[in-house]
């Protein structure tokens, strides 16, 4: 099974939620991996970038997780980041055909960068990249917060036919506001939505019409 895991923007937490999905499955005794296709990230950052953290939470080497040469040490969408370091740009299919797992793998999760829409290569952004995977399940992630209606709305009209399943991170049950989104984006919009990973687990595992 693949899965592929969005965010409607930066900083929405799709690695904390990826690293939680990971473990919840290894403990059910899946046979898993994490793919993060390219990555770019600060100073500072190295030890703790989006691979290694997915790497420590999968049981595999970083390397495996995110091809060396596409660790971009600049704080840009990978493209841009692989430009300002003068080097080779890349395609959506040079990131497709470099993702390998283990053939015993029975669950493969793939992390994107950045946002729906953010550019991930030269000829497309990570919706391009989600489409060309064809996943099984396809997961965003969005805040709880202000702004969240909105935010998953359009990025939602990005990844129409690959029914997503949003995660509303940070989810607080005791606060209105994140009451009356989810409440909104179910009723209204028929979104399905779930907030705790041991729903998103299930979701992911059963996913509706199964």
């Amino acid at each position: 099974m693949k899965v592929a895991v969005l965010g409607v923007g930066t900083e929405v937490g799709k690695t904390w939620v990826a690293i939680r999905v990971l473990a919840a499955l290894r403990s059910a005794g899946v046979a898993v991996a994490a793919r993060k296709p390219v990555q770019s990230y600060g100073d500072g950052e190295l030890g703790r970038t989006d691979a290694e953290l997915l790497a420590a939470a999968s049981c595999e080497p970083a390397g495996d997780v995110c091809p060396p040469h596409r660790w971009y040490p600049v704080p840009m969408a990978p493209p841009m980041a692989a430009d300002h370091l003068g080097l080779a740009p890349f395609t959506v299919s040079d990131l497709v055909d470099e993702m390998m797992w283990p053939a015993a793998t029975t669950t493969v999760l793939v992390e994107t960068a950045g946002g729906v829409r953010s550019p991930i290569a030269d000829d497309g952004d990570c919706a391009t990249l989600v489409r060309r995977l064809a996943p099984d399940r396809t997961i965003l992630v969005a805040d709880a917060g202000l702004g969240t209606i909105n935010a998953v709305r359009l990025a939602l009209d990005s990844l129409v036919g690959l029914d997503p399943l949003v995660f509303l991170n940070r989810f607080d049950a005791g606060a209105e506001l994140h009451r009356r989104n989810r409440a909104w984006l179910v009723d209204r919009d028929a979104t399905p939505v779930v907030t705790d990973i041991d729903a998103l687990v299930s979701g992911i595992c059963d996913p509706p019409g199964r």
